[in-house]
């Protein structure tokens, strides 16, 4: 534990739908889902007017559109997110040389390495400073929480959503941690909080008075002496700067065990895309995938394989992943499903070849049977794809496209041979919706534009900062928010 709250947390706020939000000028203010938009699709952001509705990540698309139905659902585009996380890393790299991402939109900062903080006053100002570049450089909030120990900033940021900050003072951790819930800490998911709560635990209060014995006894020596120190607001782990990873991975938890197995293979598929996410936005490639599942029973089980070379591609990640699950029995309920490639390496051209390679030999596999090939051998021809659903997958909901005569604008649905686009930019008015044909020769994708066409310059971080435009902060600690 450090003396002064130097340590910073930053969470970009419903990442995913506010960017969507601030390069669609129609959907400020309103509800919106990006996600998976199909039968099996998965919610993977959800703005804030869409919580308000019931809506949260990890949910499936139909439920959601069962509670929003008046929402826009949008496909993810990974590039635009990419582009905006590495404009704010940039920042955070101004600030410290221990910068730790967790994702594209969350990451720790060590605000005494980098020389800019050492007490609570320069820490609240660096946190204030810090949200307003953010703003100004991409168009998006983040909310900010300053103190002592990871644990206790990413606490922090969490109370600060959406749109602020919060210090936590050095002196202060048991007091703030004694009435909040079991699930506050890391590492507590679903199963550890029943666990604890069937034993009387509610509170992290009620940890730290039971006693790391009784910890130790309930959950076992390793979580048991990690959950006492954390009760007691202990956290010596140090920033790490971004390292040579040995693996990248993904997992979720479920507050309710999963099911139903068409499900389950959705959340794998979801996670897989996840996974490729994050490998491609460290430049990596690995070789081996590895599923993870832990099952109604505590059971844990991974089962992995491993490729005839490195590869980034979602598809073929999301495969071997869905097939890994194919030997895995999860009919009793699943707690947990992660998805992780090891065996990483710097993505080269040759790892093309590999996976060339790879669908040679399948193909080969298959012009020569093991046996001779009956009526009843003989696979059913999958239906070709219908002409809305080829519409849908050239004309994604969400995404940008150009038209020869009316500019720049993104897709608002497709369907009946026929496409509608809104166009419009960001930063500028509500634009004008046009209908055309799926096959209209002067509409093509787009990539991206900017989310801020003249962002102010900080290329002399921090020396040169201009004042906090944030709002006055609050006798608790945390900064108040209009």
């Amino acid at each position: 534990m450090r003396p002064a709250p130097t340590i910073l947390h930053l969470d970009m706020d419903a990442f995913y739908a506010s960017a969507e939000q601030a390069a669609k000028p129609s959907l400020r203010g309103k509800a919106v889902v990006v996600g998976g938009l199909g039968p099996r699709g998965v919610v993977a952001t959800a703005s804030y007017e869409a919580r308000v509705l019931g809506v949260h990540s990890a949910m499936p698309t139909a439920q959601a559109r069962r509670l929003a139905p008046n929402a826009a659902y949008l496909v993810p585009r990974f590039s635009l997110y990419r582009s905006v996380s590495e404009q704010v890393m940039e920042l955070l790299g101004r600030l410290s040389p221990l910068v730790e991402p967790l994702s594209l939109d969350e990451a720790f900062v060590d605000l005494e390495a980098g020389g800019v903080a050492d007490d609570t006053v320069s820490a609240r100002r660096t946190g204030e400073r810090l949200r307003t570049a953010i703003r100004e450089v991409t168009g998006l909030s983040g909310s900010v929480g300053l103190a002592g120990s990871k644990m206790l900033a990413k606490i922090a940021s969490e109370q600060a959503k959406p749109d602020g900050l919060v210090l936590i003072e050095p002196g202060t951790e048991r007091e703030l941690l004694a009435p909040m819930p079991v699930r506050t800490l890391p590492g507590v998911g679903p199963a550890t909080g029943d666990h604890l709560r069937r034993a009387g635990m509610t509170t992290v209060h009620d940890l730290a008075e039971a006693g790391e014995a009784e910890l130790v006894r309930l959950v076992g020596k390793a979580h048991g002496h990690g959950l006492y120190r954390m009760a007691l607001g202990l956290d010596d782990r140090p920033v790490v700067a971004e390292r040579d990873a040995k693996s990248v991975s993904v997992e979720d938890t479920f507050d309710v065990d999963l099911h139903d197995r068409v499900r389950v293979r959705a959340e794998v598929e979801r996670l897989a895309v996840r996974c490729v996410e994050r490998l491609r936005s460290a430049d990596r490639s690995g070789r081996t995938v590895v599923l993870k599942v832990r099952r109604y029973d505590f059971s844990t089980l991974t089962r992995s394989e491993t490729l005839r070379g490195p590869t980034d591609d979602p598809t073929v990640v999301r495969e071997a992943a869905a097939r890994l699950l194919e030997a895995v029995d999860t009919t009793g309920g699943v707690r947990l499903l992660g998805v992780g490639v090891t065996g990483l390496a710097d993505y080269t051209q040759e790892d093309l070849f590999a996976q060339a390679a790879d669908a040679r030999e399948l193909a080969a596999r298959a012009e020569v049977p093991e046996k001779p090939v009956t009526e009843e051998d003989k696979p059913v021809e999958e239906e070709p794809e219908s002409a809305e659903q080829l519409a849908a997958r050239r004309w994604p909901a969400g995404h940008d496209v150009r038209h020869t005569v009316h500019g720049h604008g993104w897709v608002q649905g497709s369907g009946v041979g026929r496409v509608t686009v809104r166009f419009e930019e960001p930063g500028g008015p509500v634009g004008r919706v046009v209908t055309f044909r799926v096959d209209d020769p002067e509409l093509s994708p787009a990539d991206p534009l900017p989310l801020v066409r003249d962002p102010v310059d900080y290329s002399s971080w921090p020396a040169s900062l201009p004042k906090s435009r944030s709002g006055p902060v609050s006798a608790a600690g945390g900064e108040s928010r209009p």
